[in-house]
C-alpha cells in the first residue's frame, strides 16, 4: 500500500513512479509477471510450464517426423507390392500351352527386370540417410516430455524375407512353385504394410494427445504470466491521478518551506 506521508513527499512520488513503471512494463510486456520479483513462486511455476510447453511441442514434430519416415517405407512397400504383383500375372500368363520356350524367355526377362525393381526399391528406400527395408531394427522418436515415452518403427530386411520371389525363373522352374514364391511375397509384404499403417495410426494419436496437453499448458501459463490488459490500465489511471495527488503535495510542501524560510531570514 502506498504512504500517504505528507511530511515526506518525495517517498511518496518515488512509491508512485516506481508502480508506474511496474504497470508500464506489464503493459508494454504484455506480461504481469516479468522476473522473479514479481512472483518469485509464479515466475517458477511459468519456467516449469514452458519447458513443458517447448517439450510438448518438440515432441509432437518428432511424431509427425515418425510419420513421415513410416510413410517412406510404406510407399517402397506399396512399389514392391506392385512389382510382385506383376511377377504373378506373369507367372500365371507362362502357364498357357500356346508358348513356346522363346515366349517363356521374354517372359523371364520381363520378370528378370521386375526383380532388380524390387531389389533398387529395397536398397533406395531410406529417410535421413536410414535404411527402412534392407535390415532388421528399430528407430524410437521421443513423443512426450517424460521419459519413456516412445514410439518406434520397426524397419525389416525385405530383401532376405522376399528371397523366393527375387529368385523366381520361369524358364527352370515350376509353376506351383512360382506362384508360391510371389504368394509368400505378397503375404510379406501386406504384414510390413499393416504394421506400418498401425504405426501411423500411434503416431497421429500420440500428436492429437500432445497437441491439446499442449493447449491446455500453454492456456495455464497464460493465466498466470500474461498481463490483464483492463486492469492494469485501469490502475495507470488511478496511479496517473495518485501521481498529480502527489504532486500537489510536494508543491505545497516546498510552498510552506519557502515560508518558514522568509519568516527565519526577517
Amino acid at each position: 500500500m502506498i504512504n500517504f506521508n505528507t511530511e515526506k513527499p518525495m517517498s511518496l512520488l518515488e512509491q508512485v513512479q516506481q508502480r508506474q513503471e511496474k504497470l508500464s512494463e506489464k503493459l508494454a510486456s504484455g506480461k504481469q509477471i516479468n522476473s522473479a520479483a514479481d512472483g518469485a513462486a509464479a515466475q517458477q511455476i511459468i519456467d516449469r510450464l514452458t519447458s513443458e510447453v517447448e517439450g510438448s511441442r518438440q515432441a509432437v514434430n518428432n511424431a509427425y517426423d515418425g510419420i513421415s519416415l513410416a510413410q517412406v517405407a510404406e510407399s517402397g512397400l506399396e512399389g514392391i507390392n506392385n512389382d510382385v504383383s506383376r511377377i504373378r500375372e506373369l507367372t500365371l500368363q507362362s502357364g498357357s500351352g500356346i508358348l513356346n520356350d522363346a515366349d517363356r524367355q521374354a517372359i523371364q526377362s520381363e520378370i528378370s527386370q521386375l526383380q532388380q525393381n524390387i531389389s533398387q526399391t529395397i536398397e533406395q528406400t531410406e529417410f535421413a540417410g536410414k535404411p527402412l527395408l534392407s535390415g532388421n531394427g528399430d528407430i524410437d522418436f521421443q513423443v512426450g516430455s517424460q521419459p519413456g515415452q516412445q514410439i518406434s518403427v520397426g524397419t525389416r530386411d525385405i530383401g532376405s524375407e522376399l528371397s523366393d520371389i527375387l529368385s523366381v525363373d520361369i524358364t527352370s522352374q515350376s509353376l506351383e512353385d512360382s506362384l508360391a514364391a510371389a504368394d509368400a511375397a505378397i503375404e510379406t509384404v501386406g504384414g510390413a504394410r499393416g504394421d506400418l499403417g498401425a504405426v501411423q495410426n500411434q503416431f497421429a494419436s500420440a500428436a492429437r494427445n500432445l497437441t491439446e496437453t499442449n493447449i491446455n499448458q500453454t492456456a495455464a501459463r497464460s493465466r498466470l504470466q500474461d498481463t490483464d490488459y483492463a486492469q492494469a490500465a485501469s490502475q495507470r489511471a488511478a496511479n496517473d491521478v495518485l501521481g498529480q495527488a502527489a504532486l500537489t503535495v510536494q508543491a505545497q510542501a516546498n510552498q510552506q518551506q519557502g515560508q518558514v524560510l522568509s519568516l527565519l531570514n526577517n
